[in-house]
């Protein structure tokens, strides 16, 4: 049966009563939201923020964790006919330094009219809106203290979220995504996955992440299906209850990262998964971070037996300046790599373009390049960004602009589907042959490095070609293992590798490593950490 499509506040005219999100209790139980009590919700935020003065072009930030009082915010917002922006709680962050430092340039970009946030992140939040001269934060409890539902204001053409991307290459920028180009992703999404009402989603991911917020939440409301949501460190926490819930729910579909596969593969014992079954699941939407062959083969073992099919495993491709997704493999097609040309590791592929979007790869002069030679990935369609807030500086080789996405992604086309190599601000050319930090942390990872506690910097220092490698409290053979990636790879650079604590590598609110950030504190000599030559340069030693 086709889609049809739906707008974003299309769900409070028809809230089914028997459908509704589940949020996850730290006791193991659920507590059951049916859209109907979300709508009155939501309304009541909607006439809040009226009573605020908030309307048409001012900004409304949400720093909240996800839970009704988000999801009422969210739509809350918008239903008053403002732009919404999701902002990091405290809990994404390790270092209370770092969260100040991020709140503090986030909302001296989005200048927001009204900050809603948590009870318990206010006195986080306050000091900072207060140094940044923003007015006073609301706790969402007194947001809607006495207020009555109030019909939904017919959003303009306007922007309706501004968006922060990750910030791996620097600071985080904020991306304007207009009402209609969410519309779009939303529901370009729904039809590739066939999305309908009586397909319950389960969302793990935090919804100041685009994956989280749009894939994972959005996407959930806009159709009208059951959610399962769990907070991240729930998951974290005890994958084997995630993994229960979609045995016991029938769960149809679920966002992941590879990471989260990964971290699946490491705690959960086959022996756990007794009696469990996952013939339901008909796609796991993989997408955020480079994706691991080695992974998917490894979940499919491991969840196979118990009916996972393997072409529920469905790599997909995306970028906050396209709203979300811009490539996803196709329901019933089965994940598949190849390698560009002129060698490298094979890739999986990040499936074929969705419904109103298009993709190309082309060379430094903008033309397209043929299939399976590497290039720049660019975009265009209905789901992309009107442009950025506040400056557009980067130092990411990102850029949105009439109707064109220029990624600074580096990937290459194969019989129409996209295969995504990296950064091209992370790569290094090698006689004659592009390297990037992705594939060299791939490589950390098969010969025994944990994911995430190893970064690949590369660039050009002192005039010199050079490769390091970033090591978070390594065990003593980590230091080893990368000499011999980096000799095999980059042989003709200096090496060196830097240790630094725990805590220590820089990443984002997501987790992914900041290497720009890293890079150029390395080159300004601000780098902390030990630093020293793993190996002579030009000496290729394995």
């Amino acid at each position: 049966m086709p889609i049809a499509d739906r707008s974003l506040l299309q769900w409070l005219d028809d809230a089914a009563p028997d459908r509704g999100l589940r949020f996850a209790r730290p006791d193991g139980g659920w507590d059951f939201w049916p859209y109907p009590r979300l709508r009155e919700l939501t309304l009541r935020v909607a006439a809040g923020c009226a009573a605020r003065g908030v309307g048409e072009g001012d900004v409304v930030a949400v720093v909240q964790r996800c839970g009704p009082g988000f999801v009422a915010s969210l739509f809350g917002a918008i239903a008053a006919g403002a732009t919404v922006t999701s902002i990091a709680p405290p809990f994404a962050f390790q270092r209370g330094d770092d969260y100040e430092r991020h709140l503090s340039h986030v909302l001296g970009i989005a200048r927001p009219a009204l900050t809603v946030t948590g009870g318990a992140d206010l006195g986080r939040v306050a000091p900072v809106a207060g140094r940044a001269g923003l007015a006073a934060p609301v706790r969402f409890e007194d947001l809607v203290a006495g207020t009555r539902p109030v019909p939904p204001a017919e959003h303009r053409a306007g922007t309706a979220l501004l968006q922060f991307t990750s910030g791996s290459s620097g600071f985080s920028r904020g991306v304007r995504i207009p009402a209609r180009a969410l519309a779009a992703n939303v529901n370009a999404i729904r039809r590739h996955l066939r999305l309908a009402p009586d397909g319950p989603i389960i969302n793990w991911m935090p919804v100041h992440h685009d994956m989280g917020l749009i894939g994972g939440l959005t996407t959930i409301v806009v159709t009208g299906c059951d959610g399962w949501l769990m907070q991240p460190e729930d998951f974290i926490r005890t994958p084997l209850r995630y993994l229960a819930c979609i045995s016991e729910q029938r769960v149809r579909f679920a966002p992941m990262p590879n990471f989260g596969l990964a971290y699946i593969l490491r705690r959960v014992p086959p022996e756990r998964l007794a009696g469990l079954r996952f013939d339901s699941l008909r796609a796991i939407i993989l997408g955020a971070e480079r994706i691991d062959p080695r992974v998917l083969e490894g979940f499919e073992r491991l969840l196979g037996p118990h009916g996972l099919d393997r072409r529920a495993l469905t790599p997909a491709y995306g970028s906050a300046e396209a709203t979300l997704a811009v490539t996803m493999l196709p329901l019933d097609e089965t994940w598949s790599t190849a390698a560009p040309d002129g060698g490298s590791a094979p890739l999986v592929g990040c499936g074929r373009p969705i419904a109103g979007t298009g993709v190309r790869v082309v060379d430094t002069q903008g033309d397209p390049v043929p299939d399976g030679v590497t290039g720049q990935i660019v975009v265009t369609g209905a789901s992309l960004a009107s442009g950025y807030a506040g400056g557009a500086g980067t130092a990411s080789g990102t850029s949105v602009g009439g109707g064109v996405l220029n990624t600074g992604d580096a990937g290459f086309l194969r019989d129409g589907q996209l295969f995504v190599l990296g950064r091209l601000g992370d790569g290094l050319k090698v006689r004659g042959r592009m390297v990037f930090a992705e594939s060299l942390e791939a490589r950390f990872c098969e010969l025994g490095i944990p994911e995430r506690r190893a970064a690949a910097l590369l660039g050009v220092r002192d005039g010199r070609p050079t490769a390091a490698v970033v090591l978070a409290a390594p065990r003593p053979d980590w230091a080893e293992i990368a000499r011999r990636v980096l000799a095999e790879h980059v042989a003709d650079a200096d090496l060196l590798a830097i240790t630094v604590p725990r805590a220590g590598l820089a990443v984002t609110s997501s987790g992914k490593p900041r290497r720009r950030v890293m890079w150029q504190a390395l080159c300004d000599g601000t780098l902390q950490g030990e630093i020293r030559p793993l190996a002579p340069a030009g000496t290729g030693a394995p």
